[in-house]
């Protein structure tokens, strides 16, 4: 009779564990397409905060050259170290650096870098599609399923002067901590420090 009982209890307890599996089974799966979907969305946003910065770096080193022109031959190229947002950049240069990074990054630039304004500074917005898809797992469709993210980075000036400074007689100038003297009757280009002296480059928050 005991025996009887025990294997009785025996073949009750089967399905029990057998379900308990399954379940476990599946939760483990749910739990790695989630995960293949993270690392999938994290790719996607680093590779449109490398491509965001791209532009903006890209568009900083225009910026650099277009104050190098305008020091002599503009008496308004002072307004060039306040980074009015509507400065002349083409929009070739970043939107090709965008996508030479994004592409680093295993990703596409969707439209190239698009120019925005950010709390009154002059920014780049990149859209990215990863190349790669999620995978595969047992929610349907993520085999096809490619993660987007985008980013802003903005271009700040660093330099200060006084604020009656004459643009056409020699300026004083303090970038980032270093002196910079710049004389428009007597300047070369080759003077200027680095762009990144001069401007900062940073993700938008």
């Amino acid at each position: 009779m005991t025996t009887a009982r025990l294997r009785s209890d025996e073949g009750s307890t089967l399905p029990i564990y057998i379900w308990l599996t399954t379940i476990l089974l599946f939760a483990a799966l749910a739990f790695f397409a989630f995960g293949q979907a993270a690392f999938a969305r994290n790719g996607a946003q680093s590779a449109a905060d490398a491509a965001a910065l791209a532009a903006a770096q890209e568009a900083r080193d225009e910026l650099l050259l277009g104050l190098g022109d305008a020091i002599g031959t503009d008496d308004d190229w002072l307004d060039w170290l306040n980074l009015p947002v509507d400065v002349d950049i083409p929009n070739d240069g970043p939107s090709a650096a965008a996508q030479a990074l994004a592409a680093d990054n295993d990703a596409t630039a969707l439209g190239g870098a698009q120019r925005e304004v950010v709390d009154g500074y002059l920014g780049f917005r990149v859209a990215v599609r990863t190349n790669y898809t999620v995978g595969n797992s047992i929610i349907p469709g993520t085999e096809n399923m490619q993660a987007e993210a985008e980013a802003t980075a903005v271009i700040k000036p660093r330099c200060e002067f006084d604020v009656d400074a004459d643009p056409t007689k020699p300026v004083d100038l303090v970038c980032d901590g270093e002196p910079v003297s710049v004389d428009p009757e007597d300047f070369d280009p080759d003077d200027l420090p680095d762009a990144s002296v001069m401007f900062s480059v940073r993700l938008a928050e």
